[in-house]
């Protein structure tokens, strides 16, 4: 489906199939494409986390902050630690204490952002030098430092799955949870450590997106949730768990950010773009399904 649409997009629509609109495509949809690469292990694993978005901004505006009055290097390890401390919390929430995730993440989402608010009273922080701007904004040749990293992220969560005894876990534990328990594996940790990569992933983002604009922003990423849900449904990975890997959550990713930049070029209004989207998600999850029935009918 991602290349029948790019093929006839770059027919149709004058200035797609060039290189510069090409890294356009790339730059604006790594940051979904990291946060999608933690939301696929978790919704592999069963669950997902609706408060990845308040995890980048936090880490955005915790490593602006640093930056600022300490160093870089100190910013952006801080910020790290604290995005997988969060995901930490929402994992002992789930796994040891028995929470659903819908509660849990939603629950850690508010907390985070009310925090936060209180922290910054609600106010940017500004004064990061613009050298950092080179991770968000540069180039290596024609390549987005971006997409570089979320490249790098892909790689990292595609060798955790099909390398480890970790991926090999998340597998059988979305599967069958009871299942998995009797037969050794430890449930507990192995949620712990995925919502914790959920986490770490989420503040990842959050410096990259620092480093496109180069103020931490307390009320930014509200929409990454959704929309890194939305990439690895588009790109065919049940709800259900146990089954995925990341290039569907990359294909997905990709086929959301054309869509969007096609409706750019074109100059269609803003306020249709939501449901353009929304009927592209509603005809891949449509064709998927479908098939999946089909093959089980057989």
């Amino acid at each position: 489906m991602f290349v029948i649409i790019v093929l006839v997009i770059s027919i149709v629509v004058p200035n797609f199939a060039t290189g510069a609109n090409i890294a356009n495509i790339l730059q604006r949809n790594s940051i979904i494409g990291i946060v999608a690469c933690g939301m696929l292990l978790m919704i592999i694993l069963g669950g997902f986390d609706l408060s990845v978005g308040a995890v980048g901004a936090m880490s955005s505006v915790v490593a602006a902050a640093l930056i600022v009055h300490v160093s870089v290097p100190v910013g952006i390890v801080v910020a790290l630690f604290l995005g997988l401390g969060v995901g930490l919390i929402n994992g002992f929430c789930i796994a040891k204490i028995g929470i659903n995730p819908f509660v849990t993440t939603l629950g850690t989402q508010v907390l985070v952002t009310g925090l936060l608010y209180v922290a910054t009273s609600a106010q940017p922080v500004y004064g990061v030098p613009e050298s950092f701007t080179e991770l968000g904004l540069g180039r290596l040749g024609p390549i987005p430092i971006p997409t570089l990293i979320f490249a790098a992220i892909a790689v990292l969560t595609w060798a955790l799955l099909r390398f480890t005894t970790f991926g090999h876990y998340v597998y059988v534990v979305g599967g069958n949870k009871a299942a998995a328990r009797l037969a050794g594996v430890d449930v507990d940790r192995v949620t712990l450590i995925t919502y914790s990569l959920g986490g770490l992933f989420a503040a990842i983002a959050g410096i990259v997106l620092l480093g496109e604009t180069s103020i931490g922003q307390p009320a930014s990423a509200a929409d990454w949730p959704l929309s890194a849900i939305a990439a690895v449904v588009v790109g065919g990975v049940p709800l259900s768990g146990g089954v995925g890997n990341v290039g569907d959550a990359v294909l997905g990713t990709l086929l959301l950010g054309v869509v969007a930049n096609v409706l750019d070029l074109l100059g269609i209004s803003p306020y249709w773009q939501p449901a353009v989207t929304g009927a592209v998600i509603l005809v891949a999850v449509g064709i998927d399904s479908y098939q999946r029935k089909r093959q089980e009918l057989r």
